[in-house]
């Protein structure tokens, strides 16, 4: 009997246990319902919990009687005793007097924080500054005598005579030997490289900001143990070092045609490297030799190529005369026009904007210039058009779900809302945006993801072998992509390359809102709508004319010749309006040169020249797919000897052509005259509403001073 008793005992008491145990759901947010991603959610005294997520929702199981402690840096705790009405709690946390440890700075003069009023949950700061009268002039020479005497728990000691030590008082010891994590306009400085931040001039410096031990781990991480110095400089751009990165480039030698008489590669229509390199030389920069690449400053300007007249999208255009950089030789332009598609004939667009907003983006030339220029595209919406909006740092979230373009205030809104701050998750935002693109898929639409970052992606898949992985298998989708990059010092040219050419897309980079309305403005259609994907080009060269030929640019898209006719080969994409040039410096038939390397006689195969097709230099093979579609379409354009007249564009596409072989330092240029170049551009600038072929002449004449 008494065993049964127990038993009944046990078994209430179990089943009671088993009746508290229930499930909480809520949002966090501050005062101003903003919710707050990351906070610290525990079950107090059994030491399990979880954090909120990047909306700031979270869902825990609980026993009834257990009680909640929220915690977030800057903010009051908040405890929560759960009762048996407990299914939703939503929690909004109080800034904390307590946790206000961070000192600024603004161009050196203190800003002392005073607390207005204060309640158990909720305080309004405001600062002051010393006025002008009150202030005394200093000679700084670097950021840590700024920085002396300005912030309480902070110690800067002369180790050496001549090397000042800053520490930061908090978790660790003020003896310690290390240095708090510095971040110079939203970049990371690796800790090799810290002594570098000295050689900063304190009057190029807008604002810094100190973070003491606790609350730069806990917005920082583990690296910034012993605080942080953020420092923030009157251009917002400032770089420490370069941590530009270029796809490797190995410069296309002269082929023999008996041996190799077929050249055959994928278009390219990105113009990134352009404005990069004029980026570079406007600021007085040393070019790489990788962020030079040939194609994609010639198919930056408008050449005047007819509209196509017939069934197929394009039009093939052709010419050839002497190569000005080498009277050896002999130049050949193939030129492809896309045809224009009214923008009122463009489908319905299902565009993602997929911004960037890590700590690394901060700068004005990236984040706040990213904002301006998205503008200019959503001004351009349609009502039929919607906009989703996405970001990453350290997570990835949806900050604008599907909205009509008639509400473009609303999407201005959510872009001025966006700051920098965090890590970069690229591969997660990625994700998270083709899954937004495909659950609104528009059936014979525009789908579009738009992605606008400097390339720095540091979390998660970051190389580019895992990138091209991921985007490979996300364009199976149908959904297009547009790469635009911005900034400079950490820009990641390899990784925005890889991600336009292996996602069915197009890559443009911004470094001004000039090239933002050209890019997001007057080229919109093309920028947003292909007309064509998986566009290749392949010339076979007659050798009863041609001797050897070799294509300038292109090297980073050239395929192997049964990749012709091979549809499961991914190739450029091609947007309405868009040319694309290709240009060939050829070697004739009967001219002897030093770029022809002599070829052993083949035992067993036949190079008996055909005599039937005297009069062709060569024939240019394109084939394309229309978006919706997988079988090919192929076109045949032949080149004539018969008419050796050449143009104004065919001029100054070779003057553009022979500047960067200039600065690549090609090994097959003959003349390298910078004022030879000048002279062949500025005569043949012929029409040029936009002013852009000025600015080229310009930029060379810049490059000649540097």
């Amino acid at each position: 009997m008494k065993q049964l008793y127990y038993f009944m005992v046990l078994f209430l008491v179990t089943g009671i246990s088993f009746a508290q145990e229930l499930t909480i759901t809520g949002k966090v947010t501050d005062e101003n319902y903003n919710p707050l991603p990351g906070v610290n959610i525990l079950i107090k005294n059994r030491g399990t919990g979880i954090q909120t997520d990047f909306d700031g929702n979270y869902s825990l199981a609980v026993n009834i009687g257990d009680t909640l402690e929220f915690t977030f840096v800057g903010y009051e705790t908040e405890e929560v005793k759960i009762t048996s009405k407990s299914s939703t709690i939503n929690v909004m946390m109080g800034i904390s007097a307590a946790e206000l440890d961070e000192v600024v700075v603004e161009a050196y003069n203190i800003k002392q924080m005073h607390r207005t009023s204060l309640s158990s949950n909720t305080m309004t700061i405001r600062s002051r500054s010393l006025s002008v009268s009150q202030r005394k002039p200093r000679t700084k020479t670097n950021i840590h005598t700024a920085l002396t005497g300005k912030a309480t728990g902070i110690n800067i000691s002369n180790n050496t005579g001549n090397s000042n030590t800053l520490k930061i008082r908090g978790i660790g010891s003020t003896y310690d030997k290390k240095q708090p994590l510095y971040i110079v306009d939203g970049v990371p400085i690796d800790a090799k490289n810290t002594a570098m931040i000295k050689a900063i001039n304190p009057k190029d410096i807008s604002k810094t900001k100190v973070y003491k031990s606790k609350e730069a781990t806990s917005i920082f991480g583990a690296q910034a143990t012993h605080g942080c110095v953020v420092i923030t400089t009157h251009q917002g751009n400032y770089r420490v070092y370069n941590d530009e990165s270029y796809s490797e480039i190995v410069e296309n030698n002269f082929e023999n045609v008996k041996s190799s008489p077929l050249s055959t590669f994928s278009i390219d229509v990105d113009k990134a490297a352009y404005s990069n390199i004029r980026r570079m030389i406007n600021n007085g920069s040393k070019i790489p030799i990788d962020a030079v690449k040939i194609e994609e400053m010639v198919n930056y300007f408008d050449y005047q190529y007819e509209q196509p007249k017939d069934h197929h999208p394009f039009a093939i255009h052709s010419e050839y005369g002497g190569t000005p950089w080498n009277k050896e030789t002999q130049l050949v332009k193939i030129g492809i026009k896309g045809k224009e598609i009214p923008q009122n004939e463009i489908p319905a667009s299902n565009l993602v904007f997929l911004i960037d907003v890590s700590g690394s983006m901060g700068s004005s030339n990236k984040l706040p210039l990213l904002k301006k220029a998205f503008k200019l595209l959503v001004n351009q919406l349609r009502e039929k058009d919607k906009v989703s909006i996405v970001v990453y740092a350290g997570a990835a979230g949806l900050v604008l779900p599907p909205t009509s373009g008639t509400h473009k205030a609303k999407i201005i809104q959510a872009l001025d809302n966006l700051d920098a701050g965090g890590s970069t998750a690229g591969g997660e935002g990625i994700r998270l945006a083709y899954k937004i693109a495909k659950d609104n898929f528009i059936k014979k639409g525009n789908n579009r993801v738009i992605l606008a970052t400097d390339g720095d992606f540091n979390v998660g898949m970051s190389s580019d072998k895992d990138m091209q992985t991921l985007i490979e298998e996300k364009r199976e989708s149908g959904v297009f992509l547009t790469c635009l990059g911005f900034g400079m010092g950490n820009y990641k040219d390899s990784k925005l390359e890889i991600l336009a050419d292996k996602g069915n897309g197009n890559h443009a980079y911004i470094d001004t809102m000039q090239e933002a309305q050209r890019v997001l403005g007057k080229e919109f259609g093309g920028t947003l709508y292909t007309i064509a994907k998986d566009v290749k080009i392949q010339v076979e060269f007659n050798p009863e004319k041609v001797q050897a030929y070799r294509l300038i640019g292109y090297e980073n898209r050239l395929l192997e010749d049964e990749d012709f006719i091979d549809d499961t080969k991914d190739a450029g994409e091609l947007g309405s309006g868009h040319t694309v040039t290709a240009l060939y410096e050829i070697v004739p038939v009967g001219v002897k040169s030093l770029y022809i390397k002599e070829t052993p006689d083949l035992k067993y195969t036949n190079q008996q020249i055909t005599k039937n097709y005297g009069d062709e230099l060569l024939t240019v093979k394109f084939r394309y797919k229309k978006p919706q579609e997988s079988k090919s379409i192929e076109m045949i354009h032949i080149l004539k000897t018969n008419n050796t007249t050449v143009s104004q564009d065919f001029n100054f596409a070779a003057s553009v052509a022979w500047f960067g072989l200039k600065i690549r330092k090609s090994k097959y240029l003959s003349n390298k005259n910078i004022n030879d170049i000048i002279s062949l551009a500025k005569s043949n600038k012929s029409i040029d509403n936009q002013g852009y072929r000025a600015e080229f002449i310009r930029l060379m004449n810049s490059y000649q001073v540097l």
